[in-house]
């Protein structure tokens, strides 16, 4: 099987430093999170920033700052949001490519997200996609529902994404598609051949759905954006760890841990800084 890409989403638009002390906020503390990922087992750093009092925001001089700070200490990859956080206008959440990452993501659909919800018509959609193409961002998909996969092959259709994909399911959301496995199953049925994919459980479904990917072929997304506990009533003590546990859990599987380099020829990022 392919070697398993690890992506570390370290920080998310919600989660507090209340809620889990560790968490980096500040740019050097991400960039320090990012290096401590990567020498961990990470190929690709899935990237939020906060401002000052640790808020989320799309600020582009933030991206910039962490994008190029990570840059001069590793090769990881750098993807950035394009979700922001769900109360943010389309052109805050787009300031992020500014800095020209690898890769940003791409959200195909609007979706219940917990009491509130995350807006992306099809207008919206349409516009981030024709802005990926325009800087040479290699997006990835996110889907949140399944109708969100049925949306990316009307983008494929449209010319407006390219072959190979790569796609990240995101389960267990409240209001969106459940961390039920036989969800998983049906999604990546659905793929078009060649595609590449990934899974974030929220919560405590981290784990389990990142080993059952791992089985399948899949690749993973770990960290604090989706989930603060090493185990039931433990907090993690660094995105670090979280990543350390699936690439020992992977090489265990005979799933070897990915290197930048091989991710980037799985994604086909032919761009190196």
């Amino acid at each position: 099987m392919q070697p398993v890409m690890i992506t570390a989403a370290m920080v998310g638009a919600e989660v507090t430093k209340a809620q889990q002390p560790k968490l980096p906020t500040t740019p050097q503390e991400i960039i320090q999170a990012a290096v401590e990922c990567h020498k961990a087992g990470a190929s690709i750093i899935h990237i939020h920033v906060r401002d000052s009092e640790g808020n989320a925001t799309q600020d582009a001089g933030l991206f910039r700052e962490v994008v190029e700070g990570i840059r001069a200490r590793c090769d990881v990859i750098t993807q950035v949001s394009t979700g922001g956080a769900v109360w943010m206008t389309a052109e805050e959440r787009l300031q992020s490519i500014e800095c020209r990452p690898d890769m940003a993501t791409l959200t195909t659909g609007t979706v219940n997200f917990g009491e509130s919800v995350f807006m992306n018509n099809r207008e919206l959609v349409e516009t981030f996609a024709r802005r990926l193409q325009q800087y040479e961002i290699v997006p990835e998909i996110e889907i949140f529902d399944m109708g969100m996969l049925d949306e990316a092959l009307r983008l494929r259709g449209m010319d407006l994404l390219s072959d190979p994909i790569q796609f990240d399911f995101v389960m267990g959301v409240p209001g969106a598609i459940g961390a039920d496995p036989a969800h998983l199953m049906h999604m990546v049925r659905g793929l078009p051949p060649g595609s590449t994919w990934s899974v974030a459980g929220i919560g405590r479904h981290q784990l389990t759905l990142g080993v059952i990917a791992l089985a399948l072929g899949g690749h993973v997304r770990v960290g604090f954006e989706d989930n603060i506990y090493y185990r039931k009533g433990q907090l993690a003590e660094s995105n670090a760890e979280l990543v350390a546990r699936i690439a020992r859990i992977a090489r265990e599987m005979d799933r070897p841990v990915a290197t930048p380099g091989q991710a980037r020829e799985l994604l086909r990022l032919n761009r190196y800084y």
